[in-house]
């Protein structure tokens, strides 16, 4: 009896030990698809963040800030949901930095400060700021359309990058912006007709 249980016990730790050999397998292997999963959205978010904050050091900073939060709160979701969950991170991070922004140059005008920089959502940013990337500066249409974008209200801006720039589809634009599919629709909708107008003569 007692070689029995002797025999169960080591089955038993045998098991055990095998069970956390592959929990420690699946853990790394995670890791690995996750570090490989934020290197290929980095560059894609970065540049949406420029597009919205004029600002390479803000961008960063939301972009950097975005993937830890996706890091510790999302990386055990199925990666199929990841790239969604992912930028609705960031959407919220820059819709975060439009209402701080607006309280602060609130507060200047208040103040009777002077604000250089206006209106951070209506205001067009630098093209040749906010879209470092060769591709896109390869002529004068490209930084025609990056300031054309920059121009779009926050919701159609998000939209039109989302689906048009990252192509997502509609459910995972509605997932990452916070609304209903039928908003991603309207917001497209009126961000392409605002794009049409402003870029008639490179047509």
């Amino acid at each position: 009896m007692t070689d029995k249980r002797t025999g169960q016990m080591m089955q038993a730790t045998l098991c055990f030990s095998s069970m956390e050999t592959q929990i420690k397998a699946d853990e790394h292997t995670r890791r690995r698809y996750l570090e490989q999963f934020l290197a290929q959205v980095e560059r894609r978010a970065l540049i949406m963040a420029e597009i919205a904050t004029s600002s390479r050091e803000e961008a960063l900073d939301l972009v950097q800030d975005s993937m830890l939060a996706f890091a510790t709160k999302y990386a055990r979701k199925p990666q199929s949901d990841w790239t969604p969950l992912f930028y609705r991170i960031l959407q919220n991070r820059i819709r975060d930095w439009y209402r701080r922004n607006a309280v602060r140059n609130r507060w200047k005008g208040w103040l009777g400060f002077p604000d250089d920089s206006g209106d951070p959502i209506q205001s067009a940013p630098d093209p040749h700021s906010v879209l470092p990337e060769d591709e896109i500066h390869r002529d004068e249409s490209g930084d025609a359309i990056a300031k054309a974008v920059g121009k779009l209200p926050l919701r159609q801006q998000q939209a039109f990058l989302l689906r048009i720039w990252e192509g997502l589809d509609v459910a995972a634009t509605a997932k990452a912006m916070g609304c209903s599919q039928g908003s991603v629709k309207t917001h497209l909708s009126r961000a392409m007709a605002s794009l049409r107008r402003q870029l008639q003569e490179y047509r």
